[in-house]
């Protein structure tokens, strides 16, 4: 588990239903600054949707029910007062598709500064070059910025997706399996973004793909059947599990 003061994220005995079936059972896990955390385990495991807890995603969702508390820096982040639209600029979020508006680059990027009422185009200027070189696609499509992120390939348009989320500059950020329709090559370049963007965020990543979670986490989480099976070093998860379905997981014996 993370230091108590390093920790940006804890969550406590999370249980969540689809109507009557648990597709989480009571999930305790904490999140330290600047780490990146992988979340693994086979399809239906619970990962995606326990990713989706921990910025209300689920909310959207009719017939879910979810007990237990997400803390963002001490505060409980399903008391009754939150502001989900803010709590979802604090922590962000990337599909597994991407999902570029059909707008320009430009005004992807600015999309969540326009809605908090940011109309300066100075700021906003500088806040797509900015968000774009950390999104490593600055070189890329700086001449085009007028253009639609749609006439972009599916690798560019992931990263013009990051950038979005990076320019309303949130604590965390939430991938799920955000490589996983990609190419090889436009995944790598991901990667590499997201060893970079880990010193300025919390990264929190779901994917499928084992040597990427060995790659580019600091932590690993291992979930199975809604339960969460084993969360520590990756090394150590990777190299020498505690629990046998990890073990057995990791090895290939099932997933």
């Amino acid at each position: 588990m993370a230091d108590d003061k390093n920790k940006i994220i804890t969550a406590s005995d999370v249980h969540l239903f689809y109507g009557r079936f648990e597709a989480l059972k009571g999930i305790t896990l904490d999140f330290a600054q600047k780490d990146i955390t992988a979340l693994i385990g086979p399809s239906g495991c619970g990962k995606s949707t326990f990713l989706r807890t921990l910025n209300r995603m689920n909310d959207l969702i009719p017939g879910v029910t979810i007990t237990g508390n997400v803390m963002l820096h001490g505060e409980n982040i399903y008391a009754p007062a939150t502001d989900t639209v803010a709590l979802r600029k604090e922590i962000g979020m990337v599909f597994q598709q991407p999902n570029p508006f059909p707008f320009s680059i430009y005004e992807n990027v600015v999309y969540g500064l326009r809605l908090a009422g940011i109309r300066d185009r100075r700021v906003l200027d500088e806040a797509v070059e900015t968000s774009l070189r950390q999104a490593v696609i600055w070189d890329e499509v700086k001449d085009k910025l007028n253009q639609s992120a749609l006439s972009l390939s599916g690798g560019q348009q992931q990263r013009v997706c990051i950038a979005r989320v990076l320019a309303v500059k949130p604590d965390v950020i939430l991938l799920d399996e955000p490589t996983s329709a990609l190419d090889p090559i436009s995944s790598g370049q991901i990667e590499n973004m997201l060893l970079e963007l880990r010193d300025e965020y919390t990264i929190i990543l779901v994917t499928h793909n084992m040597q990427q979670a060995s790659r580019i986490s600091d932590k690993t989480a291992f979930f199975l059947q809604g339960n969460l099976i084993e969360f520590a070093d990756t090394k150590t998860i990777f190299l020498n599990p505690h629990e046998k379905e990890t073990e057995d997981y990791i090895s290939g014996r099932f997933g």
